[in-house]
């Protein structure tokens, strides 16, 4: 469909020499946002909160070089192939994924509980509605960059819903003169949505060690299966199967194997709260 407007501004503050993008303070937001939520939890649960934190110093760069190599693995040809090989390193430019953040973020605390001799798995129910709500927020700042977007949208699902969003959001959503689906918009409430599902899990149900953030690996993966069959920026595997899709996938069997096993392994008896359910 067509349209005509211009993108908002994506520097959020220049000072001087030095841009400030909406993208990074969006991430950033997010990232303590979820940082204070598992903290607080932490700290109910008599846990020390230094925990959350030092997991998050050692996450946020291990994330960044996850997201990045992950993105480049899947490009290599495009990477070694076209421009410097330092190219590869240079993130301001784009090309980062999600899974590749996470997958490094869960090996980093997984190393760090290891280390302290804490529960992986407690910090890590703790952890899963802080990481799924700093996606929720984290995607407006793909929304702020014009990207992760999906395809036009046609004039029949303008009428019937794109029409009724605020007018900002239509407005950065129309590019080159098309009107693309808000993509991005989709996962952040699928998102928001998975982490009321999560805080209701945890605090109402006193739920098994390990339930809380495996539950987040499925509502996520599950979500992201279908948002990312719309979007135009997707990396591939073989022929139309999405790498995203794949990985979707994989996780969602991996998550509930591992609720099997931890219950067969009786290490699932350990409840959230300390306590067993009647």
């Amino acid at each position: 469909m067509a349209c005509s407007t211009e993108a908002l501004d994506r520097v959020f503050l220049q000072l001087g020499p030095i841009s400030i993008y909406w993208y990074g303070l969006i991430i950033a937001t997010g990232a303590f946002l979820g940082l204070l939520l598992a903290t607080k939890e932490s700290e109910r649960l008599g846990l020390k909160k230094d925990y959350m934190i030092d997991i998050v110093v050692y996450a946020i760069p291990a994330a960044i070089i996850g997201a990045r190599l992950y993105y480049v693995l899947f490009e290599w040809d495009r990477y070694i192939g076209e421009g410097p090989w330092w190219d590869v390193f240079a993130v301001w430019e784009g090309g980062i994924a999600i899974h590749g953040a996470l997958i490094a973020s869960v090996l980093t605390a997984y190393i760090y509980t290891r280390v302290r001799n804490i529960s992986f798995w407690q910090i890590a129910d703790i952890a899963a509605p802080s990481i799924i709500l700093g996606q929720a927020i984290g995607r407006w700042g793909n929304f702020m960059n014009q990207e992760a977007h999906g395809g036009p949208v046609s004039e029949a699902f303008y009428n019937n819903f794109m029409q009724y969003l605020p007018g900002f959001i239509n407005q950065q959503m129309c590019i080159g003169g098309t009107l693309y689906h808000p993509t991005f918009l989709y996962e952040s409430v699928w998102n928001i949505i998975g982490f009321a599902l999560l805080l209701v899990l945890r605090h109402k149900f006193n739920p098994r060690r390990g339930d809380v953030f495996l539950s987040y690996v499925i509502w996520y993966s599950v979500g992201r299966f279908f948002i990312e069959g719309m979007r135009t920026d997707s990396l591939y595997v073989v022929g139309q199967l999405r790498t995203a899709q794949l990985i979707s996938v994989l996780l969602v069997i991996l998550a509930v194997g591992l609720m099997i096993y931890l219950r067969k392994a009786g290490y699932a008896n350990r409840h959230y709260n300390g306590k067993k359910v009647k």
